[in-house]
C-alpha cells in the first residue's frame, strides 16, 4: 500500500496544480516585464503599453504603422498607447510614445489618418510644466499629423503631458480626443 501511495502522490499533486492554474485568455497571455517588443517590429512597449490590452491589440494589427510612427519619434521611444479614434470605426489612430533614460525624458505623439483622403487635422502636445509651450502640428494631411515631441533633461518629467487629437470633415470635428500621454501620479 505504501508503494502505491508513493506512486500516486506525485501524480495527484500534478493534477491539483493543473486544475488550479489559470487558463490563458483567448487574446493570449499578458506579456510581463520590460523590453516587450511589438510583434513584427523592433519597437518596445512601455510598462503601460504592456498592461493595456487595446494598445497591444492595435499594435499587433498594425505593425507597419507602429514601426513608421516610432521612427518619426526617434530612438529610445517606447509605445505607451495606441488608440482607435473615434471608436472601432477607426477614422484615425493616436499613437503616443515615451522615453525615460538617465539623462532625458520624452513624450511623442503621432496621429495617423486612416480614412485614405486628406483631412484637416490638429495634434497638440502640452507638457505638464509651468511656462512650457505646447507643440502643435496642424494642417491638411493624407497620412498623419505629427510627430509632436517634448523632451526634458534633468529633473523635469513628461509625466502627465496632455495630447489633443482633432480631425475635421466638412468643418465638423469627427475626432476630438484629449488624454494624458503618460500616467499621472
Amino acid at each position: 500500500m505504501r508503494t502505491l501511495t508513493r506512486a500516486i502522490a506525485p501524480v495527484a499533486a500534478l493534477v491539483a496544480v493543473l486544475a488550479t492554474a489559470p487558463l490563458a485568455s483567448a487574446e493570449g497571455p499578458v506579456p510581463t516585464g520590460h523590453n516587450t517588443v511589438v510583434p513584427g517590429t523592433s519597437v518596445e512597449l512601455s510598462d503601460a503599453g504592456v498592461r493595456d490590452a487595446q494598445t497591444r491589440a492595435v499594435a499587433a494589427e498594425n505593425p507597419a504603422a507602429v514601426r513608421a510612427t516610432a521612427s518619426l519619434c526617434g530612438s529610445g521611444y517606447e509605445l505607451e498607447n495606441a488608440e482607435r479614434l473615434p471608436d472601432a470605426r477607426r477614422f484615425g489612430t493616436l499613437f503616443t510614445y515615451t522615453k525615460h533614460t538617465t539623462s532625458k525624458d520624452g513624450a511623442c505623439a503621432v496621429f495617423d489618418n486612416n480614412l485614405g483622403t486628406a483631412k484637416k487635422m490638429k495634434l497638440k502636445l502640452c507638457p505638464n510644466l509651468t511656462d512650457a509651450p505646447c507643440k502643435v502640428d496642424e494642417g491638411t494631411f493624407s497620412q498623419y499629423a505629427g510627430p509632436v515631441k517634448y523632451e526634458t533633461t534633468g529633473r523635469d518629467s513628461v509625466d502627465c503631458a496632455e495630447v489633443t487629437a482633432i480631425m475635421w470633415s466638412s468643418g465638423v470635428p469627427i475626432i476630438d480626443r484629449v488624454k494624458s500621454v503618460a500616467p499621472c501620479d
